[in-house]
């Protein structure tokens, strides 16, 4: 995708820097075009900026802009995984830039556009619409079916859904044009995994979701190159002590980062404890977020199906199941927060975790070299502004 717009450079210090699972305290960074190029703590800072005067040109000191975060949090940009759209706009539409200016708002700078099932012509040209579009938050494109078991359809179409194959996988690949990066997939619709392990050799993530796989099925397709468990606990099999299904599975695979959507809605508090506590350093904080997102309440569509929010909870017109969120990350790190989740924990779990899983060494991190800008939190971690 596009790198970031070019931006004055930017030292923001007196703050509590979040790195990995740590927090620095009275830290600075600086900012040059949305890439970290130097941390320190104390008032080293002020080398930086000292010594400019009056004739001094372009990409001087003097041009420095300084920034006292006066004690609140900085924190990487936000990664969200898995994400269907906000501010009234799905990532199927025309215009996908009211749900991009919202999740960014909420901290986000790096998003995977998820689509919806819809027949496989129909996903082509998506994708090969929005393989156009230039955005410096966009990682790429996720595919939430139509490789998804009917039984487990959630808000998907049951009578789009089909089982995969290796030349859909082929022609899917295709229309994305490098863009399609992520998948859910139910592995029991690919008994011999062949489509599985064709979309690894493309180098798109396989998630295991909207399944009825047992453990055994969903640990041979994690063996197999799956990398991700699409929202945990959410349309799948549950823990159960003699059919422990893809959730233990995924638990049991150590490269498997588990999408969890913390809104208190899809996953109750005490279960979002419990992920965090099975898998440390492996559960990736998601919205799963539809139109609704920062657009109120009302009637909204995901996909052919209308839905219809009320206090903010998206469900399938006539009360059906639940059809994604009205989530943003920054309110999923507070809930998970509120759950007991520690504090860093929950950050990780919206910066370097998601980064990681979707192989982006330099995204999810406020160490020199990191790129995707940063988040200041008040204390209660509430955006205060999206530097990048």
């Amino acid at each position: 995708m596009t790198p970031l717009p070019a931006t004055q450079p930017l030292v923001l210090h007196s703050a509590r820097r979040f790195t990995g699972t740590t927090v620095v305290p009275d830290a600075w960074l600086r900012l040059d075009d949305g890439v970290v190029t130097d941390v320190g703590t104390g008032d080293s800072w002020r080398g930086l900026t000292a010594g400019a005067g009056a004739g001094a040109g372009p990409g001087s000191q003097a041009d420095v802009e300084v920034l006292d975060a006066a004690g609140a949090y900085v924190a990487p940009g936000f990664v969200d995984l898995h994400c269907h759209g906000g501010g009234g706009a799905s990532f199927e539409d025309a215009d996908i830039s009211p749900a991009l200016r919202v999740h960014r708002a909420a901290g986000a700078t790096s998003l995977v556009a998820s689509l919806v099932t819809n027949p496989l012509p129909v996903l082509e040209a998506s994708l090969r619409s929005l393989g156009a579009v230039r955005d410096p938050m966009l990682r790429g494109f996720h595919l939430e079916g139509p490789f998804l078991a009917t039984s487990h359809c959630g808000a998907h179409r049951p009578d789009y859904l089909v089982a995969p194959t290796v030349e859909a996988v082929d022609r899917l690949v295709e229309a994305g044009g490098g863009s399609l990066v992520q998948v859910t997939m139910a592995p029991e619709l690919d008994p011999d995994l062949a489509a599985l392990r064709r979309f690894v050799q493309h180098g798109v993530r396989v998630a295991v979701g909207h399944t009825a796989a047992d453990y055994e099925m969903a640990l041979r397709a994690f063996d197999a190159g799956a990398s991700l468990l699409t929202h945990t606990f959410n349309a799948m099999e549950p823990l159960h002590h003699r059919k422990p299904g893809p959730i233990a599975a995924a638990l049991d695979s150590p490269h498997v980062t588990l999408e969890l959507i913390a809104d208190g809605l899809h996953v109750h508090d005490p279960m979002v404890r419990l992920a965090f506590a099975s898998a440390p350093g492996r559960v990736a904080l998601i919205t799963d977020a539809m139109a609704a997102a920062g657009a109120g309440d009302g009637p909204y569509r995901i996909g052919s199906l209308d839905v219809l929010v009320s206090d903010g909870e998206a469900r399938l017109a006539g009360g059906g199941s639940i059809a994604g969120s009205t989530l943003t990350l920054d309110a999923a790190v507070r809930r998970a927060v509120g759950a007991g989740v520690g504090v860093a924990e929950a950050v990780a779990a919206a910066t370097v975790v998601p980064a990681r899983a979707l192989g982006l060494p330099d995204y999810g991190t406020t160490e020199v070299g990191a790129r995707g800008g940063v988040v200041v939190l008040d204390e209660d971690l509430k955006v205060l502004r999206v530097l990048s």
